[in-house]
């Protein structure tokens, strides 16, 4: 959520940065709750803190992504090869899309979404190498 800004569902108590949704069988809807509200209510004192351990390091590597250095195809987009992964902005439509190909294996895949600019592009292809790295692996 960038900075803590809501307030834990569960105990009400604690202003929260990484949320755990969570869904019990006492409530219709899921709740918004912190780290330790989600190892409570899931009796499992590992996986919330692994979770919000993955969240810690996705927002890290959001800040530091933009940073990173792209280089320009012989077809003029841009593109950067990282762990394993080619992933590169090319026009789509009225702005600009990203595909991701896992350079062990071939295996590509265009998304769906459109960006609006280079830079909005360049900020999804992190989340498109997430995706890649679960997805792409064996294909």
């Amino acid at each position: 959520m960038g900075e803590p800004s809501q307030l834990c569902e569960m105990c009400e108590s604690v202003t929260i940065r990484y949320v755990h949704y969570m869904e019990h069988g006492q409530t219709t809807e899921a709740l918004a709750v912190d780290c330790v509200c989600a190892e409570h209510m899931e009796e499992d004192y590992v996986r919330p803190k692994e979770r919000e351990r993955g969240l810690r390091s996705l927002a890290k590597r959001r800040r530091t992504w933009a940073e990173r250095s792209w280089k320009r195809s012989a077809k003029g987009n841009d593109y950067i090869n990282t762990e394993g992964y080619n992933l590169t902005v090319f026009p789509k439509n009225a702005g600009f899309g990203v595909v991701v190909t896992n350079r062990k294996n071939g295996a590509t895949r265009s998304g769906n979404k459109e960006f609006a600019s280079v830079e909005e592009a360049r900020a999804g292809a992190l989340s498109a190498l997430v995706w890649a790295k679960t997805h792409l692996q064996s294909e």
